[in-house]
């Protein structure tokens, strides 16, 4: 198993009125270039966790970090009209919760922030991963 020491949460950036499914992410990612998915876990807004990627296997979703991160992407980030903002829905907070505190106990000292955090040039996941999360 390759170490981990970052735990790194997305957005899929659609609107909180579109069904956007793991079909749809997958495909999308394949047009992109990629093999799959680049997330190890997709969170659905009915708070399905779908995993993606395999743990064993680097993702594909935050450049410069992807040997030694997992990557959790929520379905949403978009209001209606398009704008930035989370719109996780109660079902996604738990699961993430669940998830992140899993993961925490496998990989023990990981950092959990958003993809924001890492130098990228986004909103996303449009909430503020590390500090929400900064208590496991």
């Amino acid at each position: 198993m390759r170490k981990i020491d970052l735990i790194v949460l997305h957005c899929s950036a659609t609107r909180e009125t579109q069904e956007y499914t793991p079909e749809q992410l997958e495909r999308d990612h394949k047009a992109r270039g990629f093999v799959r998915a680049g997330y190890n876990y997709y969170i659905r807004r009915s708070g399905e966790i779908v995993p993606m990627r395999p743990l064993e296997q680097v993702p594909a979703h935050v450049r410069g970090h992807n040997r030694s991160s997992i990557g959790i992407c929520y379905e949403g980030g978009l209001d209606a009209a398009g704008g930035f903002r989370d719109t996780r829905t109660e079902g996604q907070k738990e699961s993430i919760l669940i998830l992140l505190k899993l993961l925490i106990i496998r990989f023990p000292g990981s950092r959990i922030c958003g993809h924001r955090d890492l130098g990228a040039r986004k909103a996303c996941p449009c909430f503020n991963a590390e500090e929400e999360y900064a208590g496991l």
